[in-house]
């Protein structure tokens, strides 16, 4: 049985590539944060699994900061594979917190590097790149030759890690891979991102929970993927006899205007009805256009996105309005019992 260490295995990423690696026989152990609350909603449904709690699925308390705890962790764990995916991933935020940033996003992918060489573990090592690196690009489509020009903190930390990995790669003859990936998206997307700010704005507006959406710029062109398949990505780059680096993308781009189209249509709605511009949601420096070429990636590991940018929307779409339904009769609910008791009271 192959044992796999996760960071950032309470994220959309992290979640289905333990439900991955779960399927193929691994036994995984995610690193997760304390907080005063609970942070585990997306894999609870895995942690509360009888036929996997407690046998193949193991959790431990920890943070990409911490480099002493992450040495000890590799110590006991002896991981086969290691899948960073840990990272403060938000673009618009990272103008905000960008030392933070630098330190979680940056600084920790060193962190967890040097762990590995102080243990002499022979773990093949995995990092979460980012087509932020590309920034303002210097080629359309984008590839692994493309020269990187990132135009926000976030993607300038992924820069550092991304050589950072090569480094470590070349000079200590470890496996370790970068994972260039493109857009990917779920229904379980954080609610800060455009496009899950966008699908689920369309579901609670259809019922009745909200009336408006405040977006920056619509013209933003992206590569927008399903999160599902692009972790298969990153398992498939762990199993190649060398390593190496791919572009992992659906080579199509998409505005998010495209984006409000497709999702507010799909609920019968005009999202020009709906929506309105809030220049505080625009960047310092904004990212055009990204498109990625994934021939490498089709070519090498015999992988290829799947669900297209219609089909993507109206998964995350669906997904969206049965909370959006729940809610909307938890609400009437509360306001009938509520109508009793004031009734009650006259």
């Amino acid at each position: 049985m192959k044992k796999a260490l996760v960071t950032g295995v309470t994220g959309q990423d992290g979640s289905y590539l333990a439900e991955l690696l779960l399927e193929k026989g691994y036994e995984v152990h995610g690193i997760i944060r304390r907080a005063s609350t609970f942070n585990t909603s997306r894999i609870d449904h895995l942690y509360q699994d009888p036929h996997i709690n407690g046998v193949r699925l193991f959790f431990h308390y920890g943070d990409i900061s911490d480099s002493t705890n992450l040495i000890k962790l590799l110590y006991r764990l002896q991981p086969d594979e290691i899948y960073h995916l840990a990272a403060q991933s938000h673009v618009r935020v990272s103008f905000d917190i960008p030392e933070y940033t630098g330190d979680v996003t940056g600084l920790g992918t060193i962190r967890i590097l040097e762990a590995i060489r102080e243990t002499g573990l022979k773990a093949k090592f995995y990092q979460a790149s980012s087509s932020e690196m590309y920034g303002k690009v210097q080629e359309v489509p984008q590839r692994e030759t493309t020269p990187f020009y990132p135009r926000s903190p976030y993607g300038a930390a992924k820069v550092y890690s991304y050589w950072l990995t090569i480094n470590y790669r070349e000079s200590y003859g470890m496996f370790a891979c970068n994972g260039i990936l493109f857009n990917h998206e779920s229904p379980r997307r954080g609610e800060t991102f455009v496009t899950r700010k966008v699908t689920r704005a369309a579901s609670r507006i259809k019922a009745g929970l909200e009336h408006k959406l405040y977006l920056g710029n619509l013209d933003a062109k992206r590569d927008w993927g399903y999160a599902k398949e692009y972790v298969e990505a990153m398992w498939l780059m762990l199993q190649q006899e060398e390593p190496d680096d791919y572009v992992v993308a659906t080579g199509e781009t998409h505005s998010v205007r495209e984006l409000l189209e497709e999702a507010f249509s799909y609920v019968g709605l005009d999202w020009h009805k709906h929506v309105e511009i809030d220049p505080r949601y625009y960047r310092p420096t904004e990212v055009d256009l990204l498109i990625g070429d994934p021939t490498k990636a089709q070519r090498k590991l015999g992988w290829e996105a799947k669900t297209k940018f219609k089909d993507l929307v109206r998964v995350m779409i669906d997904a969206d309005i049965e909370t959006a339904k729940k809610e909307a009769h938890m609400n009437s609910y509360n306001n009938s019992a509520l109508n009793v008791q004031r009734s009650r009271a006259i």
